[in-house]
């Protein structure tokens, strides 16, 4: 059982690996996973996770790593939002206090006074102390609250130390300005944090606040959650669509921009399915509502955006093991580089202590705890700014590696609206007897060849005349209709039947007839491509794809067509949904070490083969429960050119978490070798933690940048789920 719990406060990487791993190793805890940017910790455990019993326990364990943290249940507190808001200013909630930031400012002044004035030691030392004092006080008091607690090697105690060690050997100034900046630093590492949250917050801000429920002549404004399906809803202009539904009276023009990244509006009229999140723009709108607002559209997304930074990346996961040892050891050789040159070589120890103290500065490892988590986080906020949603780090990070990308046919390369171009009659048969065996014998499927020939048909289907019904799968279905027995599906189904028939030379999906074991004629279904297949193709070659697949249930002569047509490597056609598997696991076989495997699909049939790719991408899938279950990530939109936005965005975000881990890494090693050597500062060190970690913030706040989109392609906007 899995249960979630709300750290408000949680503003810090270090303290929410700690929180993990304690959380980790408590009694009948099987997995621990805290998420900074969400401020939340999921628990899986043997019994009931959400236990009064465990949630003290994680109450004591968020007190002993950070006490201002205040822990909730997810479901219990429902103004986590509001409270949130409020803290979400500083580290540990207080930097953006209102005293914190007067005791700041009065100590900055008073460390520029002593700065200019020309005063004498005990005036100095003075002013200095005070200065210390406003500024860091409340840091030395959190460093000796932890040691006592057991909790050593954080910032806290870094800081602490270094700057008690300048002021120990007489560096007044330098004491000071490594608390100064370690708190501005702390202040904007907080301000970056929050304004990621509030950007996802801004993006995903497609709640609808109320509903207008209608019954009889009285429309009663209520809560979305107590509208039922099956329910009456009104939707004036500039309202949100608060529930999926269908439009039953009035016309409109839906602004999706917010669920797809479509900045073209959408015509609905009665009948037409309309999505939750969506703007009403112009006429008043009635709707039935088709699900409730927990299985609504909106709720879906909320729930896979919330949830997108809790999946991590490798590389993440590598930075928190990192910083939890490269402390510790930095530490160490600090206290050695203090102690053993001099007790070697008889050299000055205040010398050697100073340079231990620049060690003890650069060893905090912020700027790489908080800008790596950040940087993806940024990069899931702009994938979703394009209609497209990641579930996680882990998946993002994979996209940037993408070697091979399998397409399914239909619905995904092809718009998946097929319409019967040809009707062959043969052994004697009419056109008009074809097309009513044929529309009799997929009566009662729903799939897209299916629905085309009733709608070629045209007329009403009685099921009465329908005794027997079987689907065979991957060949078509067995029907009897007024005694006949009918066949009708590919040429597999008629050869298995031993019924002689001819194969004709056309493009499109051919339908077989046959009634009473004669052969009846065929049927010609076309399928369009989509207008950006192509384009979508090219742009993926363009930006290192090595190899691209289509699968497909179709005919061979189909599928290589389409093959042709978009410049695909290979195509494998005439596939069960069992050969689909069989083929990926062949391709995932083939693919070089580092390379991933990419499959997209319309997230309703292919489900299997979605779950078993590296990277599963469900196509116009935002309102179908298999596409967002099965599926890594979810276009919101039949766009395909958007899996060529999302591995830029990818690769993007790869490419600024590699700066930060080298720029990091190499300033530290340069300027502790400097110190070491006793040409490095304290001020250099202050360079080294506070403004290495202020750039590499910055760096990843460029994530958040959303990539130019290609121009719209005209279509009718969201598709209906399917």
């Amino acid at each position: 059982m899995e249960s979630t719990y709300i750290l408000n406060g949680l503003c810090c990487a270090n303290c929410a690996a700690k929180i993990e791993r304690e959380a980790g190793r408590l009694p009948g805890v099987s997995a621990a996973k805290v998420d900074v940017m969400a401020q939340k910790l999921t628990l899986a455990a043997d019994g009931d996770p959400s236990s009064p019993a465990l949630l003290a326990e994680i109450r004591q364990i968020a007190a002993r790593v950070e006490p201002e943290i205040r822990v909730s249940l997810a479901g219990e507190q429902a103004a986590g939002k509001k409270e949130q808001a409020g803290h979400d200013h500083g580290e540990h909630g207080e930097h953006g206090a209102p005293v914190q930031k007067i005791l700041l400012g009065v100590g900055a002044a008073l460390f520029t006074a002593g700065l200019a004035l020309e005063l004498n030691v005990r005036a100095e030392l003075a002013v200095f102390l005070a200065a210390y004092l406003l500024i860091g006080g409340e840091v030395v008091l959190r460093a000796l609250k932890n040691i006592s607690k057991g909790q050593v090697f954080d910032e806290n105690f870094l800081m602490s130390v270094a700057t008690i060690g300048a002021f120990a050997i007489g560096e007044y100034p330098e004491g000071v300005a490594v608390m100064l900046f370690y708190q501005v630093g702390e202040a904007f590492q907080a301000y970056a944090v929050g304004r990621s949250r509030k950007s996802i917050t801004a993006l995903m801000d497609i709640r609808p606040d109320f509903a207008n429920l209608k019954s009889g002549s009285e429309i009663k404004r209520v809560s979305p959650e107590e509208v039922k399906a099956g329910d009456l809803i009104v939707v004036r202009p500039g309202e949100k669509i608060p529930l999926d539904g269908v439009v039953t009276d009035g016309r409109s023009a839906l602004d999706t921009s917010a669920l797809t990244g479509e900045s073209l509006p959408r015509d609905v009229e009665p009948g037409a399915e309309v999505l939750s999140g969506s703007i009403n723009q112009s006429g008043l709108l009635t709707i039935e509502v088709t699900k409730p607002f927990g299985e609504s559209t909106v709720a879906k997304i909320l729930d896979l955006v919330q949830n997108a930074s809790g999946a991590k990346a490798p590389v993440e996961n590598f930075i928190t093991k990192f910083a939890r040892y490269y402390t510790p050891a930095v530490v160490f050789a600090a206290v050695a580089l203090a102690v053993v040159p001099p007790l070697a070589t008889g050299g000055e120890w205040a010398d050697w202590l100073g340079r231990a103290l620049v060690f003890l500065v650069v060893s905090c490892p912020c700027a790489l705890v908080i800008s790596i988590p950040l940087s993806f986080f940024g990069g899931i906020g702009g994938a979703s700014r394009n209609g497209i949603l990641v579930k996680g780090s882990n998946y993002l990070d994979a996209l940037h590696n993408v070697d091979t990308v399998v397409f399914d046919k239909t619905g995904t390369l092809t718009k998946g609206v097929f319409t019967v171009t040809e009707i062959v009659p043969a052994n004697g048969f009419s056109r008009a007897a074809l097309l009513e065996l044929a529309a009799y014998a997929e009566a009662a499927s729903n799939h897209p060849i299916a629905v085309s020939i009733q709608k070629a048909y045209g007329e009403t289907v009685f099921r009465a005349r329908i005794t027997e019904y079987e689907e065979i799968a991957g060949h078509g279905v067995r029907v009897r209709v007024d005694g006949r027995m009918l066949l009708a599906g590919n040429g597999k189904l008629l050869a298995e039947a031993g019924i002689a028939f001819a194969r004709p030379d056309t493009p499109g999906t051919v339908v077989y007839i046959a009634a009473d074991g004669v052969f009846a004629g065929h049927i010609v279904i076309a399928d369009e491509l989509k207008p950006d297949s192509k384009k979508a193709i090219a742009a993926l070659k363009a930006l290192g794809v090595r190899q691209t697949v289509m699968l497909t249930g179709d005919s061979r002569d189909v599928g290589e067509k389409i093959g042709r047509e978009l410049g695909l490597d290979a195509v494998w056609a005439e596939l069960l949904p069992q050969d689909k598997v069989e083929q990926l696991e062949k391709l995932l076989a083939a693919k070089p070490g580092k390379g991933k495997l990419l499959f997209v699909g319309d997230g309703i049939n292919d489900a299997p083969v979605l779950a078993r790719a590296d990277v599963g991408v469900a196509m116009g899938g935002v309102g179908s429960d298999a596409a967002i279950e099965a599926a890594d990530v979810v276009l919101m939109t039949d766009e395909l050119t958007k899996i060529a936005t999302a591995v830029k965005i990818s690769q993007k975000t790869r490419t600024i978490v590699m700066q930060n881990i080298v720029f990091a890494l190499a300033v530290k090693g340069v300027i502790l070798a400097l110190g070491a050597l006793g040409y490095a500062t304290m001020w250099e060190a202050v360079f080294g933690d506070v403004g290495v970690a202020v750039i590499a913030i910055l760096n990843a706040m460029r994530a958040m940048r959303v990539l130019p989109q290609p121009p719209m392609i005209p279509g009718p906007g969201l598709p209906a789920p399917r």
